[in-house]
């Protein structure tokens, strides 16, 4: 297989890339040693906290309900420190579960205990999940694109039509989020169609990858990877943990037609503010790429026409995206249902995009996992009544159930943006709050049970604007080179901001005037 200009560029640029490189080498071993004895510190750390949350004398909450808070300490700890990789953390929470509610009192037999088979029950509840059979093939979707190239190709055209403007190639890397997002149900695949090919213009140009124009475009498809993660439901993982709670807790189903309607206007006016602050924060070294436009036929001109599998692949996610845009308007099938047969066309023989083997070594297993568990731990912490505890323990204490809606919302979303600088998994931290939220919810005089609270909280979930660590996609943008921690912050503070009060904007109007909240 050839190697692209673009990927050279890549690999060629982020081994050479920032100054000072000695120093940063000499340091590197040590930086490395104490990386690793914090995560051991922090290993132990959540078994002491299990144990510390389990010996706690709660009478307000009976044993399982002590154990689902024991586990979600545990959780977070492991989740904010990575201690370890997140799917090994998923297969601990599985085996500390079964243990420590097996040997629990069983609240309705009283005099016998629960018992390691019922108690391995509910911590693989999260497996049926209709939420996990959609992730599942939205990951599927993800590995059918990377084995056709037809992502790069989508961005590669819009690349060109963008031409060689600084101005215009920052508002291409928007629209080619964009216009991924509807199709690729994967951030960090869709931050890995369009990085290289960028970075691969800006050498085309003759500047090095930690030159400011890099900075500018890199932070940009970066950060809008992130902004339409909240405008279009399949488009992350967390938005489907969300949703896999509401239809499970509070009995009500989210179409990705009506998911659409309610956050698509927020990244849209985002996606906007996005160019403007990028504009006015990273002040780029030229105004044109000479020669970029001419660097993005070439590139098409190596991948050749459309073939055959790139064809079939569009034909699928056109009728897939239209599926998804007409549940319960057109038809009653579930979106985890279409996306299902979809990904058997796919598969298949002679029509399909890719075989078996293929997707069974491409397919990121770990992420169904680690989503699985998270289902799994949420709903044992609501299903306890221990999500009820915490909320009630936690945003009770502040009154928040007599104070109005948009105050409310603006005091949890606050507290929902600090939490999330110690999260790298906006899925982990959607597992973590989403069944708070939702026990909150039930408290608050909002229409519709509160799910309006819950989504628009789910929403701001997906801000992974401040830091590189706040995201996957960010990580993948970040093993580059191409920015600063303090230029990524630098762009990432005023675009909270406006997404913050953003979301209190609209939940005073739109929001508001649909029935949302």
């Amino acid at each position: 297989m050839s190697t692209s200009p673009s990927s050279n560029a890549v690999k060629a640029t982020t081994q050479g890339s920032g100054s000072g490189a000695g120093a940063d080498n000499d340091s590197a071993p040590e930086k490395r040693k104490n990386k690793k004895t914090g995560k051991i510190v922090a290993f132990f750390l959540a078994f002491a906290a299990l144990a510390a949350v389990l010996f706690l004398p709660m009478d307000t909450l009976d044993r399982p309900g002590q154990i689902a808070l024991a586990m979600l300490a545990f959780a977070v700890i492991m989740w904010v420190s990575e201690a370890v990789t997140y799917p090994v953390s998923s297969v601990l929470i599985l085996g500390l579960i079964s243990l420590l509610l097996g040997f629990s009192p069983d609240p309705d037999k009283p005099g016998e205990l629960i018992g390691t088979s019922a108690a391995l029950k509910t911590a693989m509840s999260g497996f049926s999940s209709s939420a996990v059979a959609l992730v599942a093939a939205a990951l599927a979707l993800a590995t059918a694109m990377q084995a056709t190239g037809l992502h790069q190709r989508l961005a590669l055209y819009v690349l060109k039509f963008a031409g060689e403007k600084t101005s215009r190639i920052v508002v291409g890397s928007i629209v080619i989020s964009i216009i991924l997002a509807f199709f690729v149900p994967s951030a960090t695949a869709r931050a890995g169609a369009v990085v290289p090919i960028l970075l691969g213009m800006v050498a085309a140009f003759g500047l090095s990858v930690n030159s400011k124009l890099s900075a500018l475009l890199i932070i940009t498809a970066t950060q809008a990877v992130s902004i339409w993660n909240v405008g279009i439901k399949t488009a992350a993982a967390q938005n489907l943990v969300a949703v896999g709670f509401i239809e499970d807790q509070m009995g009500q189903s989210v179409s990705w037609g009506q998911w659409f309607l309610w956050a698509a206007p927020w990244s849209v006016v985002m996606s906007i503010a996005l160019y403007f602050i990028m504009r006015a924060a990273i002040k780029p070294e030229a105004e044109s790429i000479a020669g970029g436009r001419e660097l993005v036929s070439e590139k098409l001109r190596e991948m050749g026409p459309m073939s055959g599998e790139e064809k079939r692949l569009t034909a699928i996610a056109v009728v897939l995206l239209a599926f998804w845009a007409t549940e319960g308007v057109l038809h009653p099938i579930d979106s985890s249902v279409i996306t299902i047969v979809a990904v058997g066309f796919m598969l298949l023989p002679g029509i399909g995009v890719m075989d078996w083997k293929y997707a069974q070594n491409h397919i990121n297993w770990g992420t169904l996992i680690v989503f699985a568990v998270g289902i799994s731990l949420g709903s044992f912490l609501l299903n306890t009544g221990a999500a009820a505890w915490l909320s009630e323990k936690t945003f009770g204490a502040l009154g928040l159930a007599s104070l109005p809606m948009l105050a409310t919302i603006a005091i949890v979303a606050l507290f929902n943006i600090l939490i999330h600088l110690g999260f790298a998994s906006a899925t982990s931290l959607a597992s973590a709050l989403i069944p708070v939220f939702i026990a909150l919810a039930s408290t608050l005089d909002a229409p519709n049970g509160g799910i309006g609270f819950v989504i628009i909280q789910q929403f701001v979930i997906c801000f992974g604007f401040l830091l590189p660590v706040s995201a996957p996609q960010n990580m993948l943008a970040y093993g580059t080179g191409a920015f600063t921690t303090k230029q990524f912050l630098k762009t990432g503070i005023p675009l909270t901001v406006v997404g913050y009060l953003l979301v209190l904007v609209l939940s005073a109007t739109y929001w508001h005037w649909i029935g949302l909240v």
